[in-house]
């Protein structure tokens, strides 16, 4: 009898202590409507009549929402079942391209700290992304192709833990019964940035996920689209925030939640959401075609461009005349850029008609004024003469600076000419002009605030090292610069640094060579590949941003009268092992510089600027560098500590001392010998542009 009772007073135990567990932990909430006091927003997220909205018509930026408090999500090594559901829209807006994704998130930290915009959805940084301390469980919804994050397409589902690498991933999209078509199920695809709203229900219990999303009232699917056995006790917390995070890149678009469920108690719960008379964002569609006024209004107005045909071939023949007197003809190029064309009458006002005291600096083919547009817009403008390849670096500006959007390059405005020979180009203007006085103290020597401390030389050689890679490897064809120096890096009023000066630039397809042998650049930047053959390439930018690095660090020009040059000084001190003696003699007398700092940006300087063009870094392995990235963990694709360290080796130092003993490498002199068959000598490059 009393082996009974005990086990009688045991199951009483137990189950007094399940119910006393199950009232402390239970989590129960649904929102049909959003108010402030019931979510907490972070970045740019708001609450748009009860919807709440993540993101808004900006570019790069981060919206985030959680519920106010954290919930139990695990105790011990015990991971509680949840159930959530949601109703989602990504509204697309007029004449502008969506991106990028929206994620459901549990995270153990409140705000957007540690985060960045476009393709790390505001969950992530470049640093901390893949980092097992985030403690950070997401379901990305993405609409944006990242290689980067080894993305399936544009338009998937994926389950991400610590990473924006998702652990599996899924065309979005639903699996559907079909009773008609005598297979049991077909998979419809789904657009998630169309502007529909979409159901999304996430189960997990027992290690087990569910996925599963599906167009706004309709009934839940019965096959998930995402289903994964996945241990989160490693990733959760005792205690957890959940909710939303989403972002915008320069692909822009508003991510809206519309009504949210979730509990740990009842896996029905989502079907108190209510799903009809919710607002759609699609973008409605131009009928225009399809009316009958239409219809009838293009039958007439053919007829009547047929009528005027002959009156507009006698006005062309007259107005040809004028058009050669003026000599406005529109060109082929003219009509390719046309959007960025400025009137010549308003670019002349901004400069009071290009007065001497506007004169804010001299190029190789004209002078550079200030002027103040209608508005109070202030203006950089560059005046280009037809001589001396003005038309060649005018055309060069306008087809790549015009095109490339990127915040680490000088804004081109516009264009304009006055007649054939006279063309105006009109920029950003960067209120602390251009880098090399700087770093080399063109000014007033007393002015000692004026000179560029350690951290920010550090901060603009990443700025531009953000450029370069974006030439290289982010649009839809390679951009070789070709002519990368401090004096071609302005730095706007914030002291953010920016690359200019695209006359020289050369577009090609990613991975081809460049055909020409035309010797261009400035002497002391150029890669010895280039003053041998003439061919620039991605290499000869990463030569030219290595002598950037040293001459900003150094505050050296790369060939100065009576001095050994910049790279041999710096490669000479590193053999010696008094590397610190390369620094700038003026940072170096005030002492606030980091020692390891110095020496990492200066082993990376001599790396890029390594005589074998293929054993140079590429940019991205270059911006992984500067960034400071893990680089232990990191594949091919990123820079591991072991690239810094070649600079040690046995084969690099003999072959950098053979460099520089035997003057293998071209010198002044050499340039006229090598340039006397196929390349060209110009003036403009013993000048410098």
């Amino acid at each position: 009898m009393l082996p009974h009772k005990n086990s009688l007073y045991l199951l009483l135990l137990s189950s007094t202590f399940f119910l006393i567990f199950t009232s402390i932990s239970a989590i129960d909430f649904i929102f049909n409507r959003f108010i402030s006091s019931n979510i907490s927003l972070f970045g740019n997220s708001t609450i748009d009549s009860q919807i709440l909205t993540l993101t808004h018509h900006q570019s790069f930026s981060i919206g985030r929402a959680l519920y106010p408090k954290k919930i139990p999500t695990k105790n011990s090594s015990y991971v509680y079942p949840f159930s959530t559901s949601f109703v989602f829209s990504m509204a697309p807006f007029e004449d502008t391209l969506p991106g990028h994704g929206l994620v459901f998130i549990f995270t153990p930290v409140k705000g957007i700290q540690g985060t960045s915009s476009a393709q790390h959805l505001g969950l992530f940084n470049l640093t901390n992304n893949g980092d097992s301390n985030n403690h950070v469980f997401g379901v990305e919804f993405d609409v944006f192709m990242n290689q980067e994050f080894e993305d399936i397409n544009d338009n998937h589902v994926g389950i991400d833990i610590n990473s924006l690498t998702s652990v599996v991933s899924h065309d979005a999209g639903f699996w559907r019964d079909d009773t008609r078509s005598g297979k049991d199920q077909f998979f419809k695809k789904l657009v998630l940035n169309n502007g529909e709203n979409y159901q999304v229900w996430i189960d997990y219990e027992d290690s087990l996920i569910n996925v599963t999303i599906a167009k706004l009232g309709m009934r839940k699917p019965v096959k998930p689209l995402l289903n994964v056995s996945l241990n989160l006790s490693e990733v959760f917390e005792d205690e957890m925030f959940v909710g939303f995070t989403s972002s915008t890149g320069q692909l822009v678009q508003s991510h809206k939640i519309l009504a949210w469920s979730f509990s740990n108690t009842n896996f029905s719960f989502s079907d108190e959401i209510i799903t009809i008379g919710l607002p759609s964002f699609v973008l409605p569609k131009d009928s225009i075609f399809e009316s009958k006024r239409f219809v009838a209004g293009f039958s007439v107005g053919v007829f009547f461009i047929v009528c005027v045909l002959v009156l507009l071939v006698l006005f062309l023949v007259q107005e040809k005349r004028k058009r050669e007197k003026k000599r406005s003809e529109m060109e082929d190029w003219e009509m390719e850029y046309w959007p960025h064309r400025m009137s010549y009458e308003e670019v002349k006002a901004s400069t009071k008609g290009f007065s001497e005291e506007n004169v804010i600096g001299i190029g190789g083919n004209g002078k550079v004024y200030r002027g103040v547009l209608r508005g109070g817009v202030v203006i950089a403008v560059k005046n280009i003469s037809h001589e001396n390849n003005g038309m060649r670096e005018f055309l060069a500006e306008v087809s790549t600076l015009g095109r490339l959007k990127q915040r680490n390059l000088v804004g081109l405005r516009g264009w304009c000419k006055k007649n054939a020979g006279n063309f105006l180009l009109v920029y950003d203007y960067m209120e602390n002009g251009s880098l090399d006085k700087r770093v080399f103290f063109d000014f007033d020597c007393d002015d000692e605030s004026k000179m560029l401390s350690f951290e920010d030389r550090i901060r603009i050689i990443k700025d531009v090292a953000h450029a370069v890679l974006y030439l290289h490897e982010g649009w839809e064809v390679e951009v070789v610069h070709r002519d990368i120096k401090a004096s071609n890096v302005l730095l706007d009023k914030d002291m953010n640094g920016k690359l200019g000066d695209f006359g020289l630039a050369r577009l090609q397809n990613h991975g081809q060579v460049a055909r020409t042998t035309k010797l261009v650049g400035t002497v002391g930047y150029m890669a010895p590949e280039v003053i041998k053959t003439g061919r620039a390439s991605t290499h000869t930018d990463v030569y030219m941003f290595g002598i950037l690095i040293l001459e900003v660090i150094c505050g050296r020009r790369p060939l100065e009268e009576g001095k050994p040059g910049l790279v041999e000084f710096v490669w000479k001190l590193l053999e010696q092992g008094e590397l610190v003696c390369a620094l700038d003699e003026r940072l170096k007398a005030k002492g606030e510089f980091s020692l390891q700092e110095l020496e990492r940006v200066l082993h990376l300087g001599l790396l890029c600027a390594y005589p074998e063009p293929k054993s140079r870094p590429s940019m991205r392995q270059v911006v992984n560098v500067l960034e400071g990235r893990n680089e232990g963990g990191e594949e091919s694709e990123n820079v591991d500590s072991s690239l810094l360290q070649q600079l040690k080796s046995r084969d690099v130092l003999h072959e950098y001392s053979l460099y520089f003993s035997y003057a293998s490498h071209p010198t002044f002199q050499d340039i006229p010998q090598f340039s006397s068959t196929s390349v060209t000598w110009s003036g403009s490059l013993v000048e410098g542009r």
